[in-house]
């Protein structure tokens, strides 16, 4: 199965946060493109890089260690790597193996914006 990989950039009124919408398999064989896309957008995406993972049907170990390779870039930089709109069988593949400490899952892009949110209200208040 094909990997189709959708890059939007200062997504939702957010400056500094690109959403990669990913469907399909990313597997052995579609890692590598994906690692491609995401090597020419890095160096310019900003602090925040969400992985909408709606349609994605399938991910395999390849895939895993992109979306590892990615969020140690961005943490190297004070950025994050979050991922919405898991599939049941793509979560569970998180579950199992806990590839990914450190990394933040959400439902869904507006629980990734009220976290924000949230926690630039706390930091209001400890001033």
């Amino acid at each position: 199965m094909p990997l189709e990989i959708k890059l939007l950039q200062n997504t939702a009124g957010s400056a500094g946060r690109t959403t990669v919408k990913l469907a399909g398999s990313l597997d052995t064989a579609t890692a590598p493109d994906l690692e491609r896309r995401l090597a020419a957008v890095l160096p310019g995406c900003g602090k925040e890089l969400v992985f909408d993972l709606a349609e994605l049907k399938f991910v395999s170990s390849a895939g895993l260690r992109i979306f590892s390779m990615v969020r140690k870039q961005l943490k190297e930089r004070g950025g994050q790597v979050v991922f919405v709109n898991m599939q049941p069988q793509i979560n569970e593949v998180f579950e199992i193996i806990k590839a990914l400490p450190g990394m933040t899952v959400f439902k869904d892009v507006a629980e990734f914006d009220a976290y924000i949110a949230a926690r630039q209200r706390s930091h209001e208040h400890d001033k």
